[in-house]
């Protein structure tokens, strides 16, 4: 039987660059011959995608809170039966645009839940799974909201206002604190080719972690 696979999630808010940093940390990987899969959330199945467009339509009616938060657990327990959970079991590595630590942050900090409600959805849907390593892609709120705003039209959440986003920030980098030995911080406000040479390091020191030899 194959080892257990890594479970690496990328964080961070709006315009920070999950997207292009994603693609580049894929391509990385597998060309150092990573057996991996990369998902998103929420989504990452088609239940998942479904709930996604239901969370990112721009829509009249004021979404309550409580039901956004189950409609997130919805779609990740999915999500977890149906792709990380077998991954993981076949000895892959999974890397996921954001996970659980995103509900801290947009419906913990941001929308000003419990941590505790919070808490209870992560221990009914994911028992005891946890990323073994967390990406926490970092900018200044303004930064990050033009360069959203730049990509065109606005979803639901990326029409509210700077401090909501202000919020989500804070409550990335208090868990990036809580949680250090899991967490690297990127500062996202650098150039690119900046950006992606910290990648590297970080692969390398994952690959060198995990016993995984570099061609």
């Amino acid at each position: 039987m194959p080892s257990r696979g890594l479970f690496i999630t990328v964080e961070g808010g709006e315009g920070v660059g999950k997207s292009t940093n994603m693609s580049y940390l894929q391509n990385h990987l597998a060309r150092q011959g990573v057996d991996l899969i990369v998902t998103r959330e929420p989504g990452g199945t088609v239940l998942g995608e479904s709930i996604r467009e239901l969370l990112l339509q721009v829509r009249q009616e004021q979404v309550v809170s409580d039901a956004e938060l189950l409609l997130v657990f919805a779609a990740r327990a999915q999500h977890i039966a149906q792709v990380i959970e077998p991954a993981l079991a076949a000895g892959k590595w999974v890397v996921s645009d954001r996970f659980t630590d995103a509900t801290y942050a947009y419906q913990g900090g941001g929308r000003g839940l419990p941590v505790s409600r919070i808490r209870e959805l992560e221990q009914l849907v994911q028992g005891e799974l946890r990323p073994d390593y967390t990406l926490l892609l970092d900018a200044p709120v303004e930064l990050g909201m033009s360069r959203a705003r730049g990509r065109g039209e606005l979803d639901r959440f990326e029409q509210e206002q700077a401090e909501f986003f202000g919020r989500v920030r804070n409550s990335y980098l208090q868990l990036a604190r809580e949680s250090s030995g899991r967490y690297h911080v990127v500062d996202a406000s650098r150039t690119l080719e900046e950006v992606q040479a910290d990648l590297d390091t970080i692969c390398s020191e994952l690959m060198a972690c995990w016993g995984v030899r570099q061609p």
